[in-house]
């Protein structure tokens, strides 16, 4: 039995599964919602119209983003007390969601790492999980994360050997195979209604001029059932501001994507995402974009792109996202 202020690290262990939280229905409410804190500006997700003349099956795509925020929320109940977020290694979405469809989440313990201890702050340790996500019962997405979670508390733990002793491989992101991306992207698909392809050069980084800013952090984290404390409760903070969930800063980021790439139509992948900083509510953020690779994708393309975000505060300029992803585009 889970406990409601928990799992704590030395509760969890491998090959355990996390009890799941209700399944959600995507609905058009949910996606305005989320439109309006990020403002992307992906055609199928936003005119059904534009989304049917692609796919050929009526009603609209939803946003990889929003797809995203909500998996991630639903795997939460593995970090309520989570202190960061690592990593997130080789997300895959492997089928098109449309709104109507309803999502599940399911989270596995893969690996244990005890973590480096300091004299006088709580034990921590490192816990790899295994994430799959459903869509009407078929597998939608899958991948990897690693929250960072605090031992619980026990009275009379003995110094320095009360850590769990967890040493597990949490392994290494594998290099980009943009090729098994873009295999991903339904070869049916007729991208021509997105209009022209965009002349974006290998190797060219391209800097979004718009900056935008963070607000409704916590109506993030609402909407996508995020369990995390530390991202409702500035007094579970490690610092004097309640932190913003990370995925809300990757919501901003793909939105700043949709504007560098016309005519984007969604985002089959995540190569890896590292938060290299916290964020903050009323953060001004800034990001580029860098294209990696480009390859054929059906009668599209797929665009390996890593996304630098930036946080401006105090006439200072700080890095706080490394996101590679894959998005398709004509």
């Amino acid at each position: 039995m889970i406990p409601l202020d928990g799992p704590f690290y030395d509760q969890l262990s491998v090959g355990q599964e996390l009890p799941r939280q209700p399944s959600i229905t995507l609905d058009d409410g949910m996606a305005a919602l989320y439109q309006s804190w990020v403002g992307e500006r992906l055609p199928m997700a936003l005119d059904a119209t534009v989304s049917e003349a692609v796919t050929g099956r009526p009603g609209r795509l939803v946003s990889a983003g929003l797809l995203m925020q909500l998996s991630i929320g639903l795997s939460t109940t593995i970090s309520r007390r989570a202190i960061a977020n690592l990593f997130y290694r080789d997300i895959r979405i492997l089928r098109p969601v449309f709104i109507g469809d309803s999502i599940a989440t399911q989270v596995t313990v893969a690996a244990l790492a005890d973590g480096s201890h300091k004299k006088g702050r709580p034990r921590r340790g490192k816990v790899l999980v295994d994430i799959a996500t459903t869509a009407n019962n078929e597998k939608a997405i899958e991948y990897q994360r690693c929250p960072m979670l605090p031992q619980a508390e026990h009275d009379n733990a003995p110094e320095p050997d009360s850590a769990p002793g967890h040493a597990d491989d949490l392994g290494e992101r594998d290099d980009l195979d943009l090729e098994s991306y873009a295999a991903l992207v339904p070869a049916e698909w007729d991208f021509a209604p997105l209009g022209p392809a965009t002349d974006w050069a290998v190797g060219e980084t391209i800097v979004d001029p718009m900056r935008d800013m963070i607000d409704n952090a916590t109506g993030m984290v609402r909407l996508t059932h995020n369990l995390a404390m530390v991202h409702r409760d500035v007094e579970t903070s490690p610092y004097p501001e309640r932190l913003v969930y990370g995925g809300h800063v990757v919501g901003l980021a793909q939105a700043s994507l949709s504007r560098v790439l016309p005519g984007m139509a969604t985002v089959v992948g995540w190569h890896g995402c590292d938060h290299t900083g916290p964020a903050f509510e009323g953060d001004l953020l800034s990001f580029s974009h860098h294209l990696e690779a480009v390859t054929s994708a059906g009668s599209g393309r797929a665009f390996a792109v890593n996304v630098e975000g930036f946080a401006h505060r105090d006439d200072e300029k700080t890095k706080i996202l490394d996101w590679t992803l894959v998005a398709v585009a004509p």
